[in-house]
């Protein structure tokens, strides 16, 4: 996409001596009022440089560049240039430059040649996969298909947590209480119903915790019998999970989890030793960080079982040595905070300067209704539970209003699970929500079947006009046709499509592209109601079935980089 930020920049500073483009480029702003402009340059820190009053900065610079081709108008405003670009001219670079990209507009090779990793969802085995871990999962996923659309080489990684004293707890439990045949028949419901029920039996007796200690040091000493069990609530939790990241549309490069990382402590272990960071404190191993405020880093228990902190050592240092990556990202809910800067300042301790190429993406937490989710009390909501409810209500939805589709069940399934997920990925990731079903199920406002929908209506209009959008791209088109108001309000919003995939990126919140495509939604249908489209004059009627196009690929695209489909009847 051509950068009109730059060209802008070029011309000023080209036609006013004493200025670089860069540092002009740097200046230019867009209006919030449409009426100063399509874009501002502020005049108010050259006043030093120029020995001269804003304002009349402002003239000078102005007078200079009104003879441009590129700009119908410019008009200095007290300390501002305001610039209006010559519509005709904006409007069919745009629209080109989606028919020319069309599913690759808004991607680039920013990150040619540069690897990312992104680790996210990452479920505990043996416990259930609930609404909790859908912000993980598909903001991680989104995350992840923001730097793939940028060029680069991205790794997805689901560190399952498989390992821990939660296995000696689980392992303990089934053998007091389990049946093979329950954990056969659901696995994921059975295994919590047992984990609920050791923390309330080892309130009333404690040695099952002592019990449970032990159990796990045996399986990390590599016993049979306590590895095999382990092993079999590890393929029966994968199965399960596999059947939610099914229906969202979501998988991974790697499942390498915790226990991968078992067999490569040990050097991590020995390095701490070496750099004299490891200090003894009643029998466990740490390391001291008072001298940075924070707790220490407990590295090895009085047991000499490992810990959460361990493994992510470990596994931090076999990344960089297996992927050399560019960055190192984790999305984790923001009550690890702590955690990470903990083990960050370890690595950075350990002289590994690539510590700060590992990332922390923090995200709020879930809560019910009736409190705080507790999976050692069984007070979860299962997110298949959520996926499945939402498509059944879509289906409801789309037979009551006889919805034109090919297949119900597909639409519902696009739908419902997409309403789920836009909801998650349009607030600031950071904010703590509750969870409620009608939220959920509410498919009106800003919401993902709105965004689904609108994209159906543009694709229902091209299908009415039965128009060979290539065929037409290829012909003399009168771009006049779409500088109305609504029109050219559209082709604004379209050409900020790769800055916004940029501007998510670099911050890691895909809500900046959710609110973006609502924008983008919101502009054609103001253009769809404000300006008819299938006009009988042909000029009229190509120049806005053009635009049409390129508004629907761009929702499309935006659809896709949240991880959502995008149906083309609705």
């Amino acid at each position: 996409m051509k950068d009109i930020k730059k060209e802008i920049a070029a011309v000023i500073a080209g036609a006013v001596e004493g200025l670089d483009a860069e540092g002009v480029e740097a200046l230019i702003e867009i209006p919030a009022d449409s009426s100063m402009g399509d874009y501002a340059y502020p005049c108010f820190r050259l006043a030093k440089t120029f020995r001269k009053a804003p304002p009349l900065i402002a003239a000078d610079i102005a007078s200079a560049i009104s003879g441009s081709p590129l700009f119908e108008k410019v008009q200095n405003v007290n300390a501002y240039v305001n610039m209006f670009l010559s519509k005709e001219e904006f409007a069919k670079t745009t629209v080109d430059e989606v028919l020319e990209a069309k599913d690759a507009f808004g991607r680039s090779d920013i990150g040619g040649g540069k690897t990312v990793i992104v680790e996210y969802s990452s479920p505990n085995i043996a416990k259930p996969f609930h609404i909790g871990h859908i912000r993980s999962t598909v903001i991680g996923n989104s995350i992840y298909k923001l730097y793939d659309a940028l060029g680069y080489n991205v790794v997805r990684i689901n560190h399952l947590g498989d390992y821990g004293t939660q296995f000696g707890k689980m392992i303990t439990a089934y053998r007091h209480w389990g049946c093979e045949e329950d954990v056969r028949r659901e696995p994921i419901k059975t295994l919590l119903s047992y984990y609920v029920k050791f923390h309330e039996e080892a309130e009333k007796d404690p040695s099952l915790d002592e019990e449970a200690r032990e159990t796990f040091a045996k399986l990390e000493k590599g016993e049979k019998e306590e590895v095999e069990l382990w092993q079999w609530f590890r393929s029966e939790s994968l199965k399960e999970f596999s059947r939610v990241y099914d229906m969202l549309g979501i998988s991974f490069d790697s499942y390498a989890g915790e226990s991968f990382y078992s067999d490569k402590m040990p050097a991590v272990l020995d390095e701490l030793r070496e750099k004299g960071l490891l200090k003894e404190s009643q029998g466990a191993q740490i390391v001291d960080l008072s001298e940075w405020n924070m707790a220490p880093a407990l590295i090895t228990k009085s047991d000499g079982s490992s810990l959460y902190i361990t493994r992510d050592i470990a596994a931090a240092i076999y990344r960089k040595k297996t992927y050399d990556f560019y960055k190192n990202i984790y999305v984790v809910a923001s009550q690890q905070n702590l955690h990470f800067q903990q083990w960050f300042k370890v690595l950075e301790l350990m002289g590994k300067e690539w510590y700060k190429d590992c990332i922390h993406v923090p995200f709020g937490l879930v809560s019910l209704e009736e409190g705080t989710m507790s999976t050692r009390h069984g007070r979860v909501v299962f997110l298949e539970d959520v996926l499945n409810r939402a498509v059944e209500k879509t289906r409801e939805i789309i037979l009551e209003k006889n919805v034109n589709t090919e297949s119900a069940d597909e639409t519902a399934k696009t739908v419902g699970i997409g309403a789920v997920m836009f909801q998650e990925l349009s607030n600031n990731r950071i904010k703590d929500y509750t969870f409620s079903w009608d939220e959920v199920l509410n498919f009106d406002g800003e919401t993902g079947p709105y965004v689904q929908y609108t994209h159906a209506r543009a694709c229902s209009v091209l299908r009415n006009a039965g128009a060979d959008i290539e065929k037409l791209a290829a012909g003399h088109i009168d771009w006049s046709y779409i500088c109305s108001d609504a029109a050219y309000g559209l082709v604004k919003l379209i050409y900020r499509f790769p800055e916004t995939v940029a501007e998510a990126a670099d911050k890691f919140e895909p809500s900046v592209v959710t609110r973006y495509i609502v924008d983008v939604a919101q502009g054609f249908n103001k253009f769809y109601h404000d300006e008819h489209i299938l006009t009988d004059n042909e000029d009229e009627r190509n120049a806005k079935l053009l635009l049409t196009f390129a508004a629907m690929q761009t929702i499309r695209n935006g659809l896709a980089l949240l991880g959502i489909k995008a149906p083309e009847k609705m």
